[in-house]
């Protein structure tokens, strides 16, 4: 689970008490935040500065609500102005923007129609298979059209500018093994570390080189391993060594995900060659040779742990150290700084999500950004201009600027400035004194309207991860929660990000009570307020939030509703048929059908336990989910309703952790305040 994937999407992430508010209520607001505002919210994604510091390229994103679809562009913003140009129109999905090194180009990968042809080798291919496959398009930045300079039949995952900018280095699929016995109907496939849902084998990915403006592609590497997996949360870029003569690139078992936690690097001559490794200590992710140099960086659980944070190691000529082993703490995000001797960090601290500046032969230095919450990946230019995106706690995400010497950030856009007249739920952190030495943190929205020394329904809203963490950045879902009355407590619990290694590491084998604890900890410190009306209680969460929920449900009888989405409630079963596999084990230290650890996997199952449960429980997940299988929901909807508990039980036809569509999204959503109101209210 080192990726995250199982961190809740949308926003649901979509004793000492802290007396501080983030943020005053606006001078004029208007109505609360309601679920009409949800289409309205413009998503940004992937903020690439342009090399001299000028420009920003980030794809924009609205929701076409009538057709139920999402309409991407790339827009190019002035960082003196502000002002906004549209590069891409009608264009879907666009990601992975990139800039040439003398920023007269723009690439970024897209669906290209020309690639959804069937061959003649293929003519048996499946539907879905002739969908336009995802290519890298380079766009001349003084005026011309986006052009395809890759053609690679099953698309590309990842790519990377040479430093000359006369190549692109990129990551292409290979057939899957059965593909001949497949063309002629027969297609059986050998499971090995797949998910249950998979129809046919993945094919290995591997690493190209193309020139910039097109033509015949030359491979560089072959064989079983792959240069990508089938759910990795970024694309696998490669990276090219300064003098151009080698790339670098993160080496996975196989193309499926499980096994992907021994990953490595290696790096193969630009004109082809054998490979050789770079880093042998598995747990590579996101290698990035410096600008200008042959020293490199790439995040690793520290030490190995896989129960660990993410640190980042800087290795030259063989020889990596964890630069952020004082630190003790998971690093989201790095980004080399100009000169090569510092690097820009993004993470969790407490409630927050900020940056740090770190010397390679110093110490960290926590850049104090205001309210502003960071999210995502930073762009860096040649002159220390960085460009990123975050939010406050009441406005969602925009577009910032500032220069890494003089951290004083400038906000670019104001896509989603109608926030600003809304009435919405004010936001703090809360931190208490929690179980086995911890000191905890979580975060309270009060509700709109509110009024000091009356009582209200309160409705937890716990992050998923586990290895995840809730902020005091803007989320919908509990501004919704606020519009309607309810208090809303967010609270971190071990396991998170945002504590350290210490607080990351102890779930280890203690998955479901130790966490539970936690937050019982900490809603003991919310009542503690005077504010809560503790005969109304509500608890909820989506992946392992929806675990959290499950547990909490079956182990402590105070709440009065409950939403479990796409809730994990069988470790065994999931260990056994979704696509973690390896991951989970990390979990308990071994396999759940090896007796030694045959007790441990079943007794911190929710399902073990589901006769305990009383409270209503409202259970959704997509059909398709290959992160928690919706088979977990279906044995707690079964289980609660045979032992008389109300439950209702709504699937989305999607095949993703969470419907990926605003229609379905908004659903998720009305559906999960509804039934707070249903029985909070």
């Amino acid at each position: 689970m080192k990726n995250l994937i199982r961190v809740a999407v949308l926003g649901l992430a979509l004793a000492i008490l802290s007396p501080v508010l983030r943020a005053a209520p606006p001078k004029s607001a208007g109505h609360a935040f309601q679920l009409t505002d949800l289409r309205k919210l413009v998503r940004l994604s992937d903020p690439q500065i342009s090399p001299d510091g000028r420009k920003v390229a980030l794809v924009v994103s609205h929701w076409d609500w009538k057709n139920d679809k999402s309409r991407p562009a790339i827009v190019l913003v002035d960082v003196t102005t502000g002002k906004r140009r549209t590069l891409t129109w009608k264009r879907k999905g666009i990601g992975n923007l990139q800039w040439s090194h003398d920023g007269s180009r723009l690439a970024f990968i897209a669906p290209d129609s020309a690639t959804a042809k069937t061959s003649a080798a293929g003519a048996e291919k499946a539907a879905s298979d002739k969908r336009p496959k995802p290519q890298v398009f380079v766009m001349p930045m003084n005026g011309g059209d986006p052009v395809p300079v890759t053609h690679a039949e099953r698309g590309v995952a990842g790519y990377a500018w040479s430093p000359d900018d006369r190549r692109i280095a990129y990551v292409a699929e290979d057939p899957a093994p059965n593909a001949r016995a497949a063309s002629k109907h027969n297609g059986a496939f050998r499971v090995t570390s797949n998910n249950f849902l998979l129809r046919k084998p993945l094919g290995p990915w591997h690493l190209w080189v193309v020139a910039s403006d097109g033509g015949k592609a030359i491979r560089l590497t072959h064989g079983k391993f792959s240069l990508n997996t089938d759910q990795q949360d970024h694309p696998p870029n490669p990276t090219w060594s300064a003098d151009g003569k080698a790339i670098g690139f993160v080496r996975f078992p196989g193309p499926y995900w499980g096994p992907s936690f021994h990953s490595v690097a290696d790096i193969v001559p630009s004109t082809g060659g054998k490979p050789r490794t770079l880093v042998p200590s598995q747990g590579v992710l996101g290698l990035r040779f410096a600008p200008g140099s042959n020293r490199y960086a790439y995040l690793r659980p520290r030490g190995g742990d896989q129960n660990n944070g993410n640190a980042v190691y800087v290795g030259h000529d063989g020889h990596d150290r964890d630069v952020t082993a004082a630190m003790a703490r998971n690093i989201n995000s790095y980004a080399w700084l100009p000169g090569r001797g510092s690097l820009l960090l993004t993470g969790d601290l407490g409630t927050d999500a900020v940056m740090w500046h770190l010397p390679l032969d110093g110490k960290a230095r926590r850049l104090h950004l205001g309210d502003i919450q960071v999210r995502g990946p930073v762009s860096v230019s040649r002159n220390g201009e960085v460009a990123f995106l975050g939010s406050t706690p009441r406005h969602p995400d925009e577009l910032y600027v500032m220069n890494v010497s003089k951290p004083a950030p400038r906000r670019l856009t104001d896509l989603n400035g109608f926030v600003d007249s809304l009435a919405l739920g004010r936001v703090r952190a809360i931190t208490w004194n929690g179980p086995d030495g911890f000191h905890e943190d979580g975060v309270l929205t009060y509700p709109v309207g509110f009024h000091a020394g009356r009582r209200y329904p309160l409705v937890l809203v716990i992050h998923g991860g586990p290895e995840g963490a809730s902020g005091v950045g803007f989320s919908p879902l509990p501004q919704l929660l606020s519009a309607a009355g309810f208090l809303v407590f967010q609270p971190n619990y071990r396991g998170s990000i945002n504590l350290g290694d210490a607080y990351q590491h102890a779930i280890y084998r203690d998955t479901g009570e130790g966490p539970g604890r936690d937050v019982m900890a900490g809603l003991a410190a919310v009542e503690k307020l005077g504010i809560v009306d503790t005969s109304r209680i509500g608890v909820s969460g989506w992946s392992y939030g929806g675990y959290m929920t499950a547990w909490l449900s079956s182990h402590y009888d105070v709440w009065r509703a409950a939403v479990a989405g796409a809730a994990l409630t069988d470790w065994v079963m999931d260990y056994t048929i979704a696509y973690y596999q390896t991951g989970d084990t990390y979990f308990f230290g071994g396999s759940p059908w090896v007796a030694k650890y045959h007790d441990i996997w079943r007794e911190q199952s929710p399902i073990t336990h589901a006769q305990h449960v009383k409270a209503p429980t409202l259970i959704m997940g997509d059909v398709g989910d290959p992160n928690v299988p919706l088979v977990n929901s279906y044995e707690w909807y079964h289980a609660l309703r045979d032992n008389g508990v109300k439950v209702e039980f709504y699937a989305y036809p999607a095949d993703t952790h969470f419907p990926p569509d605003i229609v379905q999204q908004t659903d998720v959503m009305r559906r999960w305040v509804g039934w707070m109101k249903q029985y909070l209210r």
